[in-house]
């Protein structure tokens, strides 16, 4: 069978005669539950505990409903495209859409970790300052400093080739979140049942966020970055035995999985950290802190966070160098970017798109010197963060119903099913935590509104939307590098 006329060239064609992914030898294949534990390995996190501890028992509802509107609709959408057409979500996007389309969906997806490295090294500050001086969390230019010497020493480490990162990022799951976060949970257990009140009230009528307008529920849209990144292990459906029974029955684990390490270690802060003394950058330190000292063993604070800022930096190392290398081999192929930015080193690393992300991360870290508080500035980046990667799943689900209607018959290892209601509820999700992202949550205090919307929108549509636009308005056909060149 030849390749669709709409494939984009460099796609790979449907395989053999009926277009099925070819399937891994029965020693290749994994079973459901260890694809429910390679997602919640690769999703879960203790870093945005804080920003859901200050909803105390409401976190629970703040952290379902994203997955219920946003986790399974992605999940189960993304494992359908996978199986069905290689190439990740450009191909998708590019086959569904348009090839426009699809190199700004590869874009966002690159984009996104522009804010999203200055939002994880702010933690990484934060949580670093506990080691060195407690009194530096709040500190601006700490913050900053440690952003650009973390990010500049991750990209010397990338640029040589380093192997074993992916090593380390698995171990930074176990000894930076697991045993951390189970810890915390454990500890706020014992301190309750010691006769400690809870900070935060934790009665059935306070299930519910309390209602004070709109700005009250913004912080649910960081829940969403939360989840992200379903699409990438929807690559593995196809070395499931029984795709269509087994990928459901695995994301629902993962999802309570993933469910578990989020709401827990949050409640756990709520109890011990009040909302108002809460930090969106430091409060898992803080927590940790305040329940050490409550059972006299505070010399555990510096140890505890020495392994999140390990873990934290082990995932930086992995994603560092993965969305900058789909975005090369795509322009390469389609001549998106100018030849300087498709440079590659003497090991094959795209160093020069490393460094011009640099440099903008080096700029963003340094208006965490500038603006006063701290914890406004992690949530401003994180909310640009969110904001450019959901303009990539409104256009996969966009992608999805089209392909579906496109070629109904093609071979699938799985089918989500009802997918045109599932990309409703999805690409509505997605484009309301969109929306809501520009109002400022109550948690940015007295700082001016419109500077902060100026920011999120300047960061979101600017970086999201009119970079790939001057980008693929410039091309020539002169930046298209053939196969296999090295330069």
């Amino acid at each position: 069978m030849t390749a669709n006329a709409s494939d984009p060239p460099g796609a790979p064609p449907p395989s053999g005669g009926s277009g099925e992914h070819a399937r891994p030898p029965s020693a290749a294949w994994i079973s459901w539950v260890a694809l429910a534990l390679m997602t919640t390995s690769s999703v879960a996190s203790l870093r945005p505990s804080p920003t859901m501890a200050v909803y105390g028992l409401a976190a629970v509802f703040l952290y379902v409903v994203p997955a219920i509107v946003f986790l399974l609709p992605t999940s189960l959408v993304s494992a359908e495209l996978a199986s069905g057409w290689s190439g990740g979500v450009y191909n998708w996007v590019a086959l569904g859409i348009s090839k426009p389309a699809g190199f700004l969906a590869v874009w966002c997806q690159f984009a996104m970790t522009i804010f999203y490295y200055p939002s994880l090294l702010g933690y990484v500050a934060s949580t670093l300052a506990y080691v060195v001086d407690p009194g530096l969390a709040d500190n601006g230019w700490w913050t900053a400093a440690v952003i650009v010497v973390a990010y500049w020493s991750g990209v010397w480490v990338s640029s040589r080739g380093t192997k074993g990162v992916a090593g380390l990022a698995g171990g930074g799951l176990v000894l930076g979140t697991l045993i951390p976060g189970a810890l915390l949970v454990v500890l706020g257990i014992v301190f309750l049942g010691q006769g400690h009140p809870s900070a935060a009230p934790m009665s059935a009528d306070h299930l519910l966020p309390a209602w004070a307008g709109l700005a009250s529920l913004v912080l649910i849209v960081n829940n969403f970055l939360s989840y992200s990144g379903m699409e990438m292990n929807a690559v593995h459906v196809s070395s499931l035995r029984k795709p269509a029974k087994e990928f459901p029955r695995s994301m629902f684990l993962a999802m309570g999985l993933v469910l578990l390490v989020f709401v827990l270690p949050a409640l756990a802060i709520s109890w011990i950290v009040p909302a108002g003394e809460l930090s969106l950058t430091a409060g898992v330190m803080q927590a940790f802190d305040a329940v050490f000292a409550a059972f006299g063993i505070q010399w555990l604070t510096p140890a505890i966070g020495v392994l999140l800022v390990l873990a934290s930096l082990g995932g930086m190392l992995t994603w560092l160098a993965g969305p900058s290398k789909g975005l090369l081999l795509i322009s390469r192929q389609e001549g998106y970017l100018p030849p300087f930015l498709q440079r590659l080193n003497g090991r094959g690393v795209q160093r020069n798109i490393l460094v011009a992300q640099g440099a903008v991360t080096t700029v963003i870290a340094l208006l965490y010197a500038f603006i006063p508080d701290v914890s406004s500035a992690y949530w401003i980046f994180s909310v640009i963060t969110t904001q450019v990667y959901l303009i990539m799943y409104l256009l996969m689900f966009v992608a999805a119903v089209r392909l579906r209607r496109k070629h109904p018959d093609r071979p699938r290892g799985f089918r989500a099913p009802m997918l045109l209601g599932l990309c409703g509820v999805g690409f509505c999700a997605s484009l309301a935590a969109l929306l809501v992202g520009f109002v400022p949550p109550a948690q940015f205090g007295s700082g001016s509104p419109w500077m902060y919307v100026g920011i999120v929108a300047g960061g979101a549509l600017g970086l999201g939307l009119l970079v790939p636009f001057l980008f693929y308005r410039s091309r020539k056909p002169s930046w298209r590098q053939p196969e296999g060149s090295e330069s």
